[in-house]
């Protein structure tokens, strides 16, 4: 694809084309339709080539109600090495974790003060519905009452995005770009509150890695720049912790997870927010940053995902902004 601008003028010609498409089939019955393809977007550097899926109400492969749609990276290979993919076996648009890649998921605003039938805001998606009288659930089905505004742009490193969302409630622009730069895919977030109200939240950032297709078991490690802390026994038989290192001592099978649901140690300086992952039997890593200190860790993994969880704590006045940038720093062994 060339462009956004591109992407932007063929939406409108297919939704035209459909039109006409529907109008011939009432006559020719036997005209086959077509279904519309996922819109993304490839970007490479010469070192890192990537491909990311774009926004899509209609057409776009996550049309969820957890995580922010921009930036949902579908593929990325480095030195014949590959770190996203399909990591699970059900796809359906809607479901809350068919997801991939390095995705961010925000707490909701204003979930607690509506009524069942009134609207929250979570950012990244859009103004969306209280189902029932139960605490917010992130996988639950809530629908999408307004989308927003999304502009992206597009060249040859680098995809833009921007959310505009005006509420009753909170109102945002939200920017996040990602780029390529050496062996590093790094992206830049900026929230602007438009609103009133003070946007008060936590955003995390869900890595489903997918590390050359393989299997999680021995020979996957991740690193933590501190004495890891809490509750090991959701590892099970599958990892250990030793240190600020989670090895894997068994093979996770397709109904297997190993899990820290809490992880404590970390300081208050953004130096602990720095998580390396290996697959010491394919030779590939990846070392994960940020400009902003932890303010939860979880760590969370299935047969063909590991995925730590890093939160960070975001506090935005009226009229103010609030900027972060996470830094993916690929490598071999």
């Amino acid at each position: 694809m060339a462009g956004l601008d591109n992407y932007y003028l063929l939406r409108t010609i297919n939704v035209m084309n459909k039109a006409f498409l529907t109008a011939t089939l009432l006559v020719i019955w036997y005209v086959p339709t077509r279904a519309q393809e996922v819109p993304k977007a490839k970007i490479s550097n010469g070192t890192i080539s990537a491909e990311i899926y774009l926004p899509d109400a209609v057409n776009g492969y996550y049309r969820g109600a957890r995580f922010d749609w921009s930036g949902v990276v579908s593929q990325l290979n480095y030195k014949g090495h590959s770190y996203f993919g399909q990591w699970f076996e059900k796809y359906d648009p809607f479901l809350h974790d068919a997801i991939t890649g390095p995705v961010e998921a925000f707490d909701p605003l204003g979930y607690d003060q509506a009524k069942v039938g009134q609207t929250f805001v979570k950012v990244g998606i859009g103004v969306l519905e209280r189902l029932d009288t139960a605490p917010y659930h992130f996988s639950k089905p809530y629908k999408i009452i307004d989308h927003g505004i999304w502009s992206i742009k597009h060249s040859a490193d680098k995809v833009e995005f921007v959310h505009d969302l005006v509420s009753e409630d909170y109102s945002y622009s939200y920017k996040k770009v990602v780029r390529l730069s050496g062996n590093k895919m790094i992206i830049d977030h900026t929230l602007t509150n438009k609103g009133g109200q003070v946007i008060d939240t936590q955003v995390f950032d869900h890595n489903f890695f997918v590390i050359d297709n393989a299997t999680v078991g021995p020979g996957f490690l991740i690193r933590f720049p501190f004495e890891v802390e809490g509750d090991a026994s959701g590892l099970g038989d599958f990892a250990e912790v030793s240190g600020g290192e989670v090895s894997y001592t068994g093979v996770l099978g397709k109904n297997d997870h190993a899990r820290l649901r809490s992880i404590g140690g970390y300081g208050g300086s953004a130096s602990d927010y720095d998580i390396a992952i290996e697959n010491r039997k394919t030779g590939a890593g990846v070392r994960i940053t940020c400009d902003r200190p932890l303010s939860r860790l979880i760590f969370w993994s299935a047969m063909k995902t590991v995925c730590p969880e890093p939160y960070i704590s975001v506090k935005v006045a009226a009229s103010e902004s609030f900027s972060w940038t996470i830094t993916y720093d690929y490598y071999t062994l």
